[in-house]
């Protein structure tokens, strides 16, 4: 090939990999983030739930947010049944031992998908990684060295 054509094609090559591949990656990060965090609201829920029943009396006093860190003290009558978001805006009322079980439920899917996007990151890692291998081809460099440290022994 001549070297208009490499130098063409390097470039084919380097936008590629930073203008798809980089930002599907990304993407796919911030989505594996976002499901870890919900996993962690979902653990939170989890113990505020487990430590609710542990409680002899049924009344719950707590400080209800309403906004830019404005708190209002709220008492609860009756702590043994809760409001949970099911999804798509809607909210079922549930019973500790529900609410648990649907927690479990959740984090197993949400666990499942977490492990899938993880997945799909490394994919998308590997690709990146076979494009800059074709490209180290098509310029002619050698082998990039893999450790960048001296052994002393």
């Amino acid at each position: 090939m001549e070297t208009g054509q490499v130098q063409k094609k390097v470039l084919e090559y380097e936008k590629f990999i930073n203008e798809v591949l980089q930002r599907d990656l990304s993407k796919v990060v911030e989505q594996r983030d976002e499901v870890y965090k919900t996993i962690a609201e979902y653990v939170q829920l989890k113990n505020t739930i487990e430590r609710l029943q542990e409680l002899d009396d049924k009344t719950l006093k707590t400080e209800v947010d309403l906004g830019c860190n404005f708190f209002v003290c709220a008492e609860v009558p009756d702590s043994s049944r809760i409001f949970m978001a099911v999804g798509y805006g809607f909210f079922a009322e549930l019973t500790l031992e529900e609410a648990l079980r649907f927690i479990e439920k959740k984090s197993k899917l949400l666990t499942k998908l977490s492990e899938n996007l993880s997945k799909d990151a490394a994919k998308i890692k590997a690709n990146i990684r076979l494009v800059l291998e074709g490209l180290r081809e098509l310029q002619g460099l050698s082998n990039l060295p893999e450790e960048t440290h001296r052994n002393i022994f």
